[in-house]
């Protein structure tokens, strides 16, 4: 506003606590425009430009973005698909359900269309994302399993599907049918699975739906049955009411586990959510709390057993760290593998050997191509590399 440029103010904030637009807000006077909005941005710019505001905030029920709007994606290379909006819990902390409102499904045939567009397009990963995958369908009397048994017939040869956050009561429910689809050899063998707490007691405050054990269930017959799978959580340290004991059956879980990618965050009170009415834990014990268990993070590595492994990847990008440009790929585990710089192993499957490992990541040299990139954007993005990186 001081240096007089129009703003437009979009996603979750916005649409979550109306009362930043209200006379006087943070928001007052600014254009807004809603989750379920963005195919309106164009002609919310265009009032802005023009020196006016609008606020496109509803919500209509059953009212979702279509699949196939137009798109410039982050990385050429990786398609990401929502499969589902919004939530079916009420967890005490969060404004999901605020900003996104109840459970919305993609239909199956949606969903379908755009995979086999983004394949066709020249696509190498497909990523389905939502605030809670499993719960996909349970609004159209269908499942997550049910997309599966559509989905991976149609990924070709060479290229992965992944499958985004879910939290364990919706995979308990198809647990089977989870093992199989991750087990695929063209889906990753990668789950994030939010635990949020080791305690019953701290997950009963949080409204979780399931206990420790339940995901304990969960987290040991995915690892059981599905080779190598990498399994990330996140983990909320001090939520109102939390105790020493609470943090330290945190703490046991996280240990026994060794989770390779562990979000650790400090409880913070959402207005308007029922936990922030609750009397809080002192922020020093927070803070403790939070150092401990990242120094358990940091403690130990998933990726030794890495070590002069020969693997096959998929490469996707590629960076420049410290003058160093790299190939960016992973495995079947997810696990992040960088190669040495060759443009044109961009979107192509290669067979490598590891050479180093460390806690993030593992390097390796290529043996040889097992797959070439598709046709389509991978041509593109390893010219503009090649130019980048000299």
């Amino acid at each position: 506003r001081e240096l007089g440029k129009r703003l437009v103010v979009a996603g979750c904030v916005p649409q979550a606590d109306s009362s930043l637009a209200k006379p006087g807000g943070l928001l007052d006077g600014v254009s807004l425009l809603g989750v379920q909005q963005f195919d309106r941005v164009v002609e919310v710019v265009q009032h802005a430009l023009e020196g006016s505001t609008v606020a496109l905030l509803d919500r209509p029920h059953g009212s979702r973005p279509s699949l196939d709007l137009p798109k410039v994606r982050r990385n050429a290379l990786v398609e990401i698909v929502p499969i589902n909006t919004g939530c079916l819990g009420s967890c005490s902390y969060c404004k999901t359900v605020h900003a996104r409102g109840r459970l919305g499904s993609y239909t199956p045939d949606a969903i379908v269309r755009r995979v086999q567009a983004a394949y066709a397009e020249g696509v190498c990963e497909v990523w389905l994302t939502s605030e809670d995958s499993g719960a996909y369908g349970k609004d159209l009397g269908t499942s997550l399993a049910a997309l599966f048994d559509r989905l991976l017939p149609l990924v070709p040869e060479g290229r992965m599907l992944r499958l985004g956050m879910t939290n364990p009561p919706h995979v308990l429910s198809q647990l089977d049918k989870v093992v199989q689809a991750l087990a695929h050899p063209r889906c990753y063998a990668f789950l994030h699975l939010p635990v949020q707490s080791g305690s019953d007691a701290v997950l009963s405050a949080m409204r979780r739906e399931y206990s420790a054990a339940d995901f304990r269930t969960v987290a040991d017959t995915l690892l059981q049955h599905v080779p190598g799978l990498s399994l990330a959580t996140d983990i909320i340290c001090g939520l109102p009411g939390e105790t020493d004991a609470d943090h330290q059956m945190t703490m046991r879980l996280c240990r026994y586990y060794r989770f390779p990618f562990l979000n650790i965050s400090q409880f913070y009170p959402r207005p308007g959510t029922p936990a922030a009415r609750m009397r809080r834990v002192p922020s020093h014990v927070v803070k403790e709390r939070s150092r401990e268990l990242s120094a358990l993070f940091g403690s130990y590595t998933t990726n030794d057993r890495y070590d002069g492994a020969e693997l096959t990847v998929l490469v996707t990008d590629w960076h420049l760290h410290k003058g160093l440009a790299s190939l960016v790929a992973h495995d079947k585990s997810y696990v992040q593998v960088l190669l040495p710089f060759d443009p044109a192993l961009l979107g192509a499957t290669v067979r490598v050997r590891v050479t180093f490992t460390s806690k993030f990541h593992v390097r390796a040299d290529v043996l040889h191509m097992l797959h070439r990139p598709p046709p389509g954007p991978a041509a593109s993005m390893a010219r503009a590399a090649a130019a980048a990186a000299v």
